[in-house]
């Protein structure tokens, strides 16, 4: 049997590459040899010239969060947009809650 595919992105180059999980393995990207960010096999990447989007996501891995399957479905919600992260950000200063708790979180308080 097959395993199934999980997702790896290259920040600088805009890319992802779906690829056999097989645990520690470091991937490199094909384009410019750097190392690749494992996301999670819910991950749907941006379009290449999206770069809000792309500075959006990179905001998200650095922060730890990542797009794994739970068992009643997808990853949970994820913000889209820069204000929707910066909205988040200011409400973990304000709390003192991590960014990768409060970046995950629907509705800001």
């Amino acid at each position: 049997m097959a395993h199934a595919k999980t997702s790896y992105v290259c920040l600088p180059c805009r890319a992802s590459y779906k690829q056999p999980y097989d645990g520690d393995q470091r991937r490199i990207c094909p384009r410019c040899a750097e190392p690749l960010v494992h996301v999670g096999s819910a991950f749907a990447a941006p379009r290449r010239r999206d770069t809000a989007a792309w500075r959006t996501l990179s905001v998200l891995l650095n922060a730890g969060v990542r797009f794994h399957k739970s068992c009643c479905g997808g990853p949970g919600y994820r913000p889209r947009t820069l204000r929707e992260v910066r909205e988040r950000m200011a409400y973990a200063r304000r709390s003192g809650k991590p960014f990768s708790e409060a970046l995950v979180l629907r509705d800001v308080p």
